[in-house]
């Protein structure tokens, strides 16, 4: 049975709530007087369904219903999830609260996206205290994983590490805050570079761009895969943090900010960062400044997702929870007969288009040879028994190019096996998205010692495996195309 998600207030943070539960199979219900609620939240859904996918190397859930909703009612009866992200006005969120809690399940997570206000303030007066928390999201919540989530002593538990558990399904990494606290944890940190920020500009020291360069060419993206404390225990060497801190601490005496000194927001300190702002970033709309985003930390964090290490870390987590909801055949006695192999299905990253806009040639190859790895896995050539000394190496492949695919669309590729006899493997794959032909190919593969590095007869087991497929696809129809030649379609 589908869950469903109540969506309180959808702008740029509710619109991103919106799209992190879509995409991941939930219903969306969404409530907002705005009456440009709905094609706001398009806007944001339209760039979510653009880059989640390509995150994962694994398809997303069917993607849920959304619906819209003139009364609170109708958006909370039966959620499991009510996420409320209205304007940071503490009488407003607490009167919403009474309006949720009149028709809501208590068993529900009620979480606010608040970042300036703590738990207890907004559990006050509220017709179940228990049932509040803070589940503050970053922006664009369909891909920053971090959520802060704030119960107080009043907060019924069980909720909260059921709302944990969702939101680690969902790919998200939900931070336990162990006492609440004004903005939390990470606003905190922002807020005392925004300050400090705020003096270099104020002073003349550096402009927004060149502040905006410090971080993103420098510890920004160190922050990004290590976080704080790991990079100066490294920064400490081979004796570790104990002598970063001997050797840096005395810095901290050092009259270097002015953290507790906040500028006053004069008219003239205002006009000068907007202006310089506009300067800076003016010539792309939000939009496409959202596209760009998107498209960098799509690209950060598949690179750190090859490392397995960081954000990178979690991405692989979802992928194999991915794969297993999806059903990938892992084994040849998982196969059911009378049918082609499936042997990939996932989404197209952004990172896998070309200046045309669609897959490169060198990804069709990829996701070809990803076939190959599954359908070897399949019949038994796994990492064991690669280790133990055996393998096959590609000796030829061609390729067909028939129709183009773009970002963030699910591919399938269907395997026949065309001979699997003695040293050879010789394989037809057919990739698709939905029922369209998008390209095919044959790989002829050669059975070696990984010893001596030639060819070599696969173990009894493989052979076997291989000549039960092999046989089971001869009695199918031959598929069009295998064995053309290039220029012949």
């Amino acid at each position: 049975m589908t869950q469903v998600a109540a969506i309180i207030g959808g702008g740029v943070i509710g619109g991103g709530w919106a799209a992190r539960f879509l995409l991941n199979g939930w219903d969306v219900r969404v409530f907002d007087p705005d009456p440009e609620a709905e094609r706001k939240i398009g806007e944001v859904l339209a760039n979510a369904r653009r880059s989640l996918p390509g995150l994962y190397e694994a398809p997303l859930p069917a993607e849920g219903r959304l619906s819209f909703h003139s009364e609170i009612s109708e958006a909370v009866t039966g959620a499991a999830w009510i996420q409320e992200s209205v304007p940071e006005q503490l009488a407003m969120k607490q009167k919403v609260y009474r309006a949720i809690q009149a028709h809501c399940d208590p068993a529900a997570v009620l979480g606010s996206s608040t970042s300036g206000f703590k738990p207890s303030e907004l559990q006050e007066a509220a017709l179940r205290p228990a049932q509040i928390m803070v589940c503050h999201p970053f922006n664009p919540v369909y891909l920053l994983p971090l959520i802060e989530v704030v119960p107080t002593e009043q907060s019924d538990l069980a909720i909260v590490a059921r709302a944990e558990d969702i939101l680690r399904q969902m790919g998200m990494y939900p931070l336990r805050v162990r006492k609440e606290i004004d903005a939390h944890i990470a606003d905190r940190f922002l807020e005392a570079v925004w300050r400090e920020a705020l003096w270099l500009i104020k002073d003349g020291i550096a402009t927004t761009e060149e502040i905006d360069n410090a971080i993103r060419y420098g510890f920004g993206i160190r922050w990004a895969q290590m976080g704080l404390f790991e990079t100066y225990r490294v920064a400490g060497g081979e004796a570790g943090m104990r002598h970063f801190m001997a050797q840096f601490g005395p810095a901290l005496k050092w009259p270097w900010t002015k953290l507790m000194d906040v500028p006053e927001f004069t008219d003239d300190l205002v006009d000068m960062i907007s202006d310089q702002s506009d300067a800076q970033s003016g010539m792309h709309s939000i939009r496409e400044l959202e596209r760009i985003r998107d498209n960098n930390l799509v690209g950060m964090m598949r690179a750190l997702k090859a490392q397995d290490w960081g954000a990178g870390a979690l991405l692989k987590g979802q992928d194999q929870h991915l794969s297993a909801q999806a059903g990938m055949v892992r084994h040849v006695a998982d196969l059911q007969a009378g049918g082609l192999t499936e042997t990939l299905r996932r989404a197209v990253p952004l990172d896998w288009t070309d200046y045309n806009g669609h897959m490169n040639e060198a990804r069709y190859l990829q996701a070809f040879g990803d076939a190959t790895d599954r359908f070897m896995e399949i019949v038994g050539c796994d990492a064991a028994y690669i280790a133990s000394g055996g393998s096959y190496f590609t000796a030829e492949t061609h390729i067909r190019h028939i129709d183009e695919v773009h970002a963030g669309k699910v591919i399938r590729v269907e395997t026949y096996c065309a001979e699997g006899a003695g040293k050879k493997m010789h394989l037809f794959h057919q990739m698709f998205e939905g029922d369209r032909l998008l390209a095919t190919g044959e790989h002829m593969l050669i059975h070696v010692s990984l010893e001596t590095r030639k060819a070599s007869a696969p173990s009894a087991q493989v052979a076997q495996n291989l000549e039960r497929i092999a046989t089971a696809h001869r009695a199918l129809a031959r598929p069009e195309g295998l064995g053309r030649s290039v220029g012949r379609k």
